[in-house]
């Protein structure tokens, strides 16, 4: 079997037949490693992490595709090539379906957008050719981006994700004003894969630079890589098969998506914002629309939306059933206006600061480490409590303990977004395990007692508490008078 590398050059999507097992295909590497390791998963059962997009109903606690499973890309254990199933013909485990769901390619479109001296950006190239895909050249190309000599760019396109890689090369040439700018991107109904695909994207923007109009690799790619959808063709990714939940129940993880950042992703974001990620995880976790400005280059801020996602995770069957989902919309611009209106839920970014003077769009607005609100039921939430003074302390204490370990004995498996994110699941389970056991207990009053078993602030926290209780459904629960002046 071939070894697909995530930073391989040109098609390296291509599967050579298994060595190992002539009779039979075996699973793809990057299922193994999923399956084999725990911190490499995400619970398919009472998980809240952003997932295969939104296109099934239910919550958290049902078998909806946005609860569906991925994983973070870290290294995974050398047991991992223990999995391939040895089940007979008809016999096939829980693991081999996962693999089967996981691993099917989803790619609906192809596309290469182009920018026009007279025209502005254009659609240049596609496949399918009927394939809706008006707008697209808006978001392949973000505004600003003649700025960098290289980009990539998450998306949303409907109910479709893309991943566009984009190179801006000097040319000689009167017509195009000395530079030539290219995107070549994909659409998928999910955007935890879509890394997998990067590197062949960077190959192939650089090679339409050089060779305008050489289109037979990305011909070849999508008929390798095309999804077959529904009759409907409706963007519907198929919920995990029942019988493959067991694999995974016990896993919640955040969403697969190959971080490049020479840093990290979440290792970057908690260094960029520093305490105020505090702030972030609140709003997050309230379900608030988050607007990010940056200017451009876009990929890493595309990061930011994905890390703003992981602070949101809960893993307790059954909560958040009844909140708005909490939508990665990943890189906006004016375009998608109208789309951002109807949410109630997202975070997103955007290089267009004319979304600034929009306050009716979003409830936080995040301009590099500032993050603001016209709302006045959120500037409170905007200080720190003594609370996250102390959770901010004991996540950096955490996390140089990891460093150190890692340095004195070389232990690679620990991974800094494994400890980000595990933190804030952890947190986020001890509130509302919490409030579960107030609100089953005889007198269910909330208390400064049990307020800071949550790891609040009685008084710090008490408006965040409030409306915690509001979203989540916890109507029934009475709040002691005590939490004013504790």
């Amino acid at each position: 079997m071939v070894e697909r590398s995530d930073r391989a050059p040109l098609l390296d999507w291509e599967e050579a037949p298994s060595a190992e097992k002539p009779g039979g295909a075996a699973p793809a590497p990057h299922a193994r490693d999923r399956l084999a390791s725990p911190s490499n998963s995400r619970a398919l059962l009472g998980c809240s992490a952003p997932g295969f997009g939104w296109s099934g109903g239910g919550g958290p606690g049902a078998p909806a595709a946005d609860a569906s499973p991925a994983a973070s890309g870290a290294p995974a254990p050398a047991d991992a090539e223990e999995h391939p199933s040895d089940s007979g013909p008809g016999e096939t485990s829980p693991e081999d379906r996962m693999v089967k769901w996981e691993e099917k390619d989803q790619i609906v479109s192809v596309f290469v957008v182009t920018f026009n001296t007279r025209s502005g950006n254009l659609l240049e190239w596609c496949l399918p050719r009927d394939m809706d895909l008006d707008g697209v050249e808006f978001k392949a190309i973000a505004s600003g981006s003649h700025r960098v000599s290289t980009d990539f760019i998450y998306f949303r396109k409907g109910s479709y994700f893309g991943l566009a890689c984009f190179a801006n090369m000097a040319v000689e040439s009167a017509v195009e004003r000395g530079a030539r700018m290219k995107s070549v991107g994909i659409l998928s109904p999910s955007y935890t894969l879509l890394y997998r695909y990067m590197s062949f994207l960077e190959h192939q923007v650089r090679l339409q630079l050089q060779s305008p109009g050489h289109y037979s690799p990305l011909e070849a790619f999508y008929e390798d890589k095309r999804a077959v959808l529904p009759p409907g063709g409706d963007a519907v990714v198929a919920a995990c098969p029942a019988s493959a939940w067991g694999a995974a129940i016990n896993h919640c993880m955040h969403p697969e998506m190959k971080i490049t950042h020479p840093a990290g992703c979440m290792s970057q974001f908690f260094r960029f914002f520093g305490e105020q990620i505090m702030v972030l995880w609140k709003l997050a976790l309230l379900r608030r629309r988050i607007l990010i400005f940056s200017p451009p280059p876009v990929g890493v801020v595309c990061y930011r939306v994905y890390c703003c996602c992981c602070l949101a995770n809960i893993s307790l069957p059954g909560v958040g059933v009844a909140v708005p989902e909490f939508r990665p919309f990943f890189y906006v611009n004016v375009a998608d206006i109208g789309a951002l209106e109807n949410e109630l839920s997202y975070v997103a970014c955007t290089t267009e600061k004319i979304f600034e003077e929009k306050k009716d769009l979003y409830d936080v607005y995040v301009d590099n480490q500032n993050v603001k609100t016209s709302r006045d039921g959120l500037k409170p939430l905007l200080r720190l409590s003594a609370a996250d003074r102390d959770k901010y302390r004991k996540l950096t204490e955490q996390r140089q303990m990891l460093l150190f370990s890692q340095e004195e004995d070389g232990d690679g498996a620990s991974s800094e977004e494994d400890l980000f994110i595990l933190f804030f699941l952890e947190q986020n389970n001890r509130i509302f395990q919490t409030l579960s056991e107030v609100a089953g207990s005889p007198d269910p009053t909330v208390t400064p007692e049990s307020v800071r078993a949550m790891g609040l602030d009685p008084h710090g926290d008490r408006l965040f508490l409030l409306h915690l209780l509001e979203i989540y459904g916890y109507d029934s629960l009475l709040v002691s008078e005590q939490l004013c002046c504790s």
